[in-house]
C-alpha cells in the first residue's frame, strides 16, 4: 500500500494560465480522501497529476517513498475508476475486468480467481457474461470497479464515478464504495462536487478553490470548525445562513447587533473580540440551529417573515429575506408551518461562527 505526497505542486497550461499554484496535501497510507469543491477548483487535475495522466509544471508527487513525476502512468502501480465507465463495449463483463490482467501475461488461472473474487465482493457475478450495454448505471460502476480491483493497485482513484447515476444509486453505490475500501484496506482518493458524498464517505476532506486548498480536514472539523466562509458555506445542506452585524461591549459582554436585534456571545469569545469591538463581522449559524419561539419573547431571536415553507419529511425548509440577505431555516415537521407568514426563531449561540468581513477568516466559533 501507499501514501501520497504532494509538494509544491504547480499545473500550468501552454496558454499560461495557472490552475494551480502551491499545493502540499500528505495523504496517509490507506486513507479515504475526498477532493471536493465547485466546478474548475483543480479537483480532477489533481487527481490526473497523481495519476499521471496530466504533466506536473513545478514540485514533487512521491507515491509511497517513490518520486513518481516522470513515472509513466502504467509503472505507477494505482487503477483510476473514472465518471464514463469507460468499459469496453464489445466485450463481456468477465473479459473488461480481465483486460488490464492479460495485457500483463498474467495466468489464466490467476486472473479467473482474482475476477471471481472481485465479482462477488460487488455482486456482480451474476452479470460476469453480459455485455455492458445490459447493464444498469449502477451495474456498470460496480463492473469499472472491479476492473481496478483485480489488478490489486496501491492506490485507487475515483474522478467523480457516481455523478451518471440517479439519487437512489449514488446512496447505494457510496456504501458500497464505502465498504470496498474497508475490505481492501487500500489508500482511496475520490474526487466529486456533491458534499454530501464528501462528508459520508471520506477520512480527510479537501477543500478546494480556485487551485488552493482552503481547509483539510475531517468531515466533523469541517462541519463544526470551517477555517472560512467559503468552506462554511460549501459544507453542510442547506448551506449556512450569513448576516452583517456589528460588534458591540457592554462590560463584560460581547453582542453581535444586526438590525433591530442583538444576540448576547459566550464569554469563550471575548478574547477574540477585542480587536473587532465597534467593528463589522460576518456572523454564520447553520439552519438547523434556528428553532421556532413558541411563545413569549426570548432573548438571541429575531424575526423572519417566511415567504416559501418546503415540507420535507421529517423537517420544514424555510426561506426567509432578512436585510436583504436570504435565510434557510431547518425545522422539525411537526411545527405548524405556513408561508407568507412572520416567525419568531431562536439562534443556538454556542453553534454561531463569526468571521472578518474582511478577508472572511473565522474569528471564533
Amino acid at each position: 500500500m501507499a501514501s501520497i505526497t504532494l509538494n509544491n505542486i504547480k499545473k500550468t497550461y501552454e496558454d499560461g494560465v495557472t490552475v494551480i499554484e502551491n499545493l502540499n496535501l500528505e495523504i496517509k497510507d490507506k486513507e479515504f480522501i475526498i477532493l471536493v469543491g465547485p466546478s474548475g477548483c483543480g479537483k480532477s487535475t489533481t487527481l490526473r497529476m497523481i495519476a499521471g495522466l496530466e504533466e506536473i509544471s513545478d514540485g514533487e508527487l512521491k507515491i509511497g517513498d517513490k518520486i513518481v513525476n516522470n513515472v509513466s502512468p502504467k509503472d505507477r502501480d494505482i487503477a483510476m475508476v473514472f465518471q464514463s465507465y469507460a468499459l469496453y463495449p464489445h466485450m463481456s463483463v468477465y473479459k473488461n475486468m480481465a483486460f488490464g490482467l492479460k495485457n500483463r501475461k498474467v495466468p489464466k488461472e490467476e486472473i479467473d480467481k482474482k475476477v471471481m473474487a472481485a465479482a462477488k465482493m460487488l455482486d456482480i457475478e451474476s452479470y460476469l457474461n453480459r455485455k455492458p450495454r445490459a447493464l444498469s448505471g449502477g451495474q456498470r460502476q460496480r463492473v469499472a470497479l472491479g476492473r481496478a480491483m483485480v489488478r490489486e493497485p496501491s492506490v485507487f482513484l475515483l474522478d467523480e464515478p457516481l455523478s451518471n447515476l440517479d439519487a437512489k444509486l449514488r446512496t447505494e453505490m457510496r456504501s458500497r464504495i464505502s465498504m470496498l475500501h474497508k475490505q481492501l484496506g487500500t489508500t482511496f482518493v475520490y474526487v466529486t462536487h456533491d458534499q454530501t458524498e464528501a462528508m459520508t464517505m471520506g477520512d480527510r476532506i479537501v477543500v478546494m478553490k480556485d487551485g488552493v486548498v482552503q481547509q483539510f480536514d475531517t468531515p466533523q472539523m469541517l462541519y463544526n470548525h470551517p477555517k472560512n466562509m467559503f468552506v462554511a458555506g460549501f459544507i453542510g445542506s442547506p448551506q449556512m445562513n450569513f448576516i452583517d452585524c456589528m460588534v458591540k461591549r457592554k462590560g463584560e459582554n460581547y453582542f453581535l447587533s444586526f438590525g433591530n436585534y442583538e444576540i448576547v456571545l459566550p464569554n469563550r469569545m471575548n478574547d477574540y473580540l477585542v480587536m473587532y469591538d465597534n467593528k463589522e463581522v460576518v456572523f454564520g449559524v447553520r439552519p438547523e440551529d434556528l428553532s421556532i419561539v413558541k411563545g413569549k419573547d426570548e432573548v438571541n431571536s429575531f424575526d423572519l417573515y417566511v415567504d416559501i415553507a418546503e415540507m420535507t419529511g421529517a423537517d420544514y425548509y424555510l426561506y426567509g429575506t432578512f436585510n436583504d440577505k436570504k435565510i434557510i431555516a431547518n425545522v422539525p415537521s411537526n411545527n405548524n408551518i405556513k408561508s407568507d407568514k412572520k416567525y419568531k426563531f431562536k439562534i443556538d449561540i454556542d453553534r454561531i461562527h463569526i468571521f472578518d468581513k474582511i478577508n472572511e477568516r473565522l474569528i471564533c466559533d
